[in-house]
């Protein structure tokens, strides 16, 4: 191997390396930035551009670090990065909100019609930040990061964000302004409070979609409640009807509230516990998909005006 450098086409070397035999794989520079690929009998000469070129990294300082297991970060990412917003007219909403005080990290992401909250306790205190991860940053971090237990070094400044796994470094600008206060949206009371099984709730949701086409999506599914020991799950469009009970444990008033399904489906897709505590808070206010027992996590689900 000799040193030097060279710029590639980011997707075609990616999709290249992808289609390659499981072979050894040799790259070599060529005359008039080319480089040649090649693995068994296949060979590619790409041309490329020189590396003079190429901008040069932001420098970020190593001052306000954290440091996470890979795993919690992958995990906190996937269980959050589905709410960020991507209207671009309110690009506070287009990243993530992490913030670290004491022995705790919290992950948020909102967009307008759902909040997805993460948090975890790390059991060492840490230093005392926040900052606003762009979803597209986010998004590519969870696919650098491994499920092991080794550590992600997370630097922040002012404007920019570094992820050195050892192996990979991320550098990402960061969103600029205030965070909304996202725990005041969290509602504290409960008009009526279910316990479901999370995989019993999702499925049902799932099959209630099936009716709901891709190209309308202005049905909505309708949670009910007759007793206290069954959710009745069911929706009606111009395809068909469905209609489906779950067992539950209930406390409260009866329900009958229409929500978007996408939202329910992301969110328990996202979720782990065998069991969860679903709030309600009648038939305009928000709901809430709580552990039954800890407060590691909170999505929050606003309803469909009927």
């Amino acid at each position: 191997m000799s040193e030097g450098s060279i710029v590639i086409n980011a997707r075609m070397f990616g999709e290249i390396a992808r289609k390659l035999p499981e072979s050894t794989v040799a790259i070599e520079t060529g005359a008039n930035n080319t480089v040649a690929i090649e693995s068994g009998s296949s060979r590619f000469t790409i041309k490329c551009m020189a590396a003079e070129n190429y901008p040069k990294l932001p420098l970020v300082e190593e001052s306000d670090r954290i440091s996470l297991p890979q795993k919690l970060l992958r995990d906190m990412i996937r269980q959050t990065l589905f709410a960020v917003s991507t209207d671009e007219s309110r690009p506070i909403l287009n990243g993530c909100y992490i913030k670290c005080e004491d022995q705790v990290v919290e992950m948020v992401a909102i967009d307008g019609f759902r909040l997805a909250l993460r948090r975890s306790e790390i059991g060492e205190d840490v230093r005392a930040m926040s900052f606003i991860v762009p979803g597209k940053a986010l998004n590519e971090t969870g696919r650098i990061l491994e499920n092991v237990d080794d550590p992600v070094e997370i630097y922040s400044t002012q404007n920019h964000i570094l992820f050195d796994t050892g192996k990979v470094r991320l550098v990402s600008r960061l969103i600029q302004g205030e965070y909304m206060n996202y725990r005041s949206f969290i509602p504290t009371a409960a008009e009526t409070t279910i316990v479901i099984s999370t995989q019993s709730f999702l499925s049902a949701m799932e099959r209630a979609s099936l009716i709901i086409t891709s190209e309308d999506r202005r049905y909505p599914v309708r949670l009910t409640t007759d007793t206290d020991d069954q959710l009745v799950i069911s929706a009606t469009t111009d395809v068909g009807a469905m209609k489906e009970e779950v067992t539950i444990s209930s406390l409260g008033s009866n329900i009958d509230i229409d929500f978007n399904p996408k939202y329910f489906l992301d969110a328990l897709k996202a979720i782990e516990d065998e069991e969860i505590s679903v709030v309600f808070n009648g038939s305009l206010g928000p709901c809430v998909i709580r552990p039954v027992e800890e407060n590691r996590f909170a999505y929050l689900v606003l309803p469909l005006r009927k």
